[in-house]
C-alpha cells in the first residue's frame, strides 16, 4: 500500500543522511501514519482510515466529511 494520508494526502519525502565526515547518503522522510476506525454519523458505521497523527488531531477538531470536503477541493 502506498504510503499516503487518506486525508490530507501527505506523503514521503527525500533528503540526505549526513555523517560527522558529511558524506550523504539518500534517505526518506516517511509520514507518521495510523489506521484508524472513526464513526461516520451520516452513514451510520464505522471506517477504517491511514493518516497521519497530525491528521487526526485536526479530525477530532473539524470532522470526516470537512476534511474529505478540503481534500478535494485542493
Amino acid at each position: 500500500m502506498s504510503q499516503r494520508c487518506e486525508l490530507t494526502g501527505k506523503s514521503a519525502l527525500s533528503g540526505n543522511n549526513v555523517s560527522h565526515a558529511n558524506n550523504k547518503t539518500r534517505r526518506r522522510f516517511m509520514p507518521n501514519l495510523q489506521k484508524k476506525k472513526i464513526w461516520v454519523a451520516e452513514e451510520k458505521k464505522f471506517v477504517t482510515i491511514k493518516a497521519t497523527a497530525k491528521a487526526l488531531k485536526t479530525l477530532d477538531k473539524k470532522g470526516y466529511k470537512t476534511m474529505l470536503k478540503e481534500m478535494q477541493e485542493q
